[in-house]
């Protein structure tokens, strides 16, 4: 059962007895998900083949094991500073559940979409948060693709820097173990939008699939995973001109950050965000046989912190009265850069846009971080769907955000 609003509800407000119902039949029509057997011990298997390994566990691993990646996984540390970013307690979203029967639906809805954590920050204070499948304020979940969105601004942040040159840079300015290849005139700005040109099958259920190929492929002596297998890849378009969504194009965005700074990607992540905008924990970042990280997932950080990071954003990246990227960087990114072929959609820098002005980061198996600035609104849902792509799920889960808006709507 797939539960249709209105297009425009947010921006004409939503009744309070269709935000109670709204969430009743989502409880509904989400219940019944069962989960079977117990969580395999993955520590020692083969680390290269953990994006194949992860796409096939049980929901009992997944929900078991999302939460210590970085126990199972190598991985490095993104360390906190000393100080912490307040996220005081706003007044709670009592639009959103103002019926002791709407208050159960949303625990219902929580409990069997199997979400870890969902927050919602409205003008930097949480007006909601709850927790699922046994974890808590201090508990870092993974963030699979969310990750893309912040490798983006740390590509953002070298450019401030002045360690990337230009938008408009080659890729084999900085990662020269590439020229000869399918990636020989690939821009910056080109990875960023995932508009290469270079072919891609990004599938998580074909296992002949490159996301597939790629994540199980052997490593290569002293040579960046990423790189490797970039070198085997075909181009099919001329650079610029086609949008294909390839999480290997983050990974060597992840790749180019760390050669233009000479910094592993968790280190930069601490001394431009983590430590210096106020995270509350340190944050973990999977990496490969040389202790690379990977650009676009395996990124780990706790529910408020993934908050904290979205309010970043919506403060256009300024940490300590400065921007940590370039004037007008956030406008660009999170607006549409290239079509994705779903009508009021497109895609930034490495965010997934909307014609109505709100953008996100979004992973699979239900991570999401959905950023609202016209209403100063952050909504972070962690979760461990059943697909990973969420079929259903995901279509409820955009339901509860525009829920979570028409709630907001409705206060004014």
């Amino acid at each position: 059962m797939i539960i249709h609003l209105p297009r425009r509800i947010a921006a004409h407000g939503v009744k309070v007895t269709l935000l109670v119902g709204l969430l009743t039949a989502l409880a509904a029509c989400s219940a019944g998900s069962s989960v079977t057997g117990t969580p395999a011990d993955t520590t020692g298997k083969d680390i290269f083949t953990r994006g194949a390994e992860v796409l096939t566990w049980s929901q009992a691993q997944k929900e078991a094991n999302f939460s210590r990646m970085d126990s199972i996984f190598p991985a490095r540390v993104a360390a906190r500073g000393t100080l912490v970013r307040a996220l005081p307690a706003g007044a709670p979203l009592t639009t959103l559940t103002p019926t002791p029967a709407a208050q159960q639906a949303l625990t219902d809805f929580i409990a069997s979409q199997r979400v870890a954590g969902l927050l919602v920050i409205q003008n930097g204070a949480v007006r909601l948060e709850r927790y699922g499948l046994g974890q808590t304020a201090a508990s870092r979940w993974t963030s699979f693709s969310v990750a893309k969105s912040v490798t983006s601004t740390l590509v953002g942040a070298a450019l401030e820097d002045g360690s990337i040159s230009s938008i408009d840079a080659l890729l084999t300015d900085y990662v020269s173990q590439l020229r000869g290849t399918a990636y020989d005139g690939v821009t910056v700005r080109q990875l960023l939008t995932m508009s290469s040109g270079v072919a891609w099958n990004e599938s998580y259920t074909d296992p002949n699939s490159d996301l597939v190929r790629f994540s199980r492929s052997t490593p290569v002596a002293g040579l960046d995973f990423n790189i490797a297998f970039a070198r085997t890849l075909r181009r099919e378009a001329a650079p610029g001109t086609k949008w294909v969504y390839k999480t290997i194009e983050t990974n060597l965005l992840g790749t180019l950050v760390m050669a233009a700074t000479g910094k592993p990607l968790a280190t930069y992540l601490s001394e431009k965000i983590w430590s210096s905008y106020g995270m509350e924990r340190d944050a973990t970042w999977l990496t490969d046989h040389i202790g690379r990280e990977q650009g676009g997932a395996g990124l780990q950080a706790t529910l408020r912190d993934y908050g904290r990071y979205g309010q970043l954003v919506l403060d256009d990246g300024v940490v300590n009265g400065r921007s940590i990227v370039p004037t007008g960087w956030f406008a660009a990114a999170t607006r549409k850069q290239f079509d994705v072929g779903v009508s009021g959609s497109g895609y930034g820098y490495q965010w997934w846009t909307f014609d109505a002005g709100s953008f996100e980061g979004r992973g699979i198996f239900g991570q999401l971080l959905f950023i609202d600035p016209s209403r100063q609104l952050v909504i972070v849902v962690l979760g461990a769907w059943s697909d990973a792509v969420g079929g259903t799920a995901a279509d409820q889960q955009r339901q509860l955000v525009a829920a979570i808006q028409g709630a907001v709507d409705a206060e004014r």
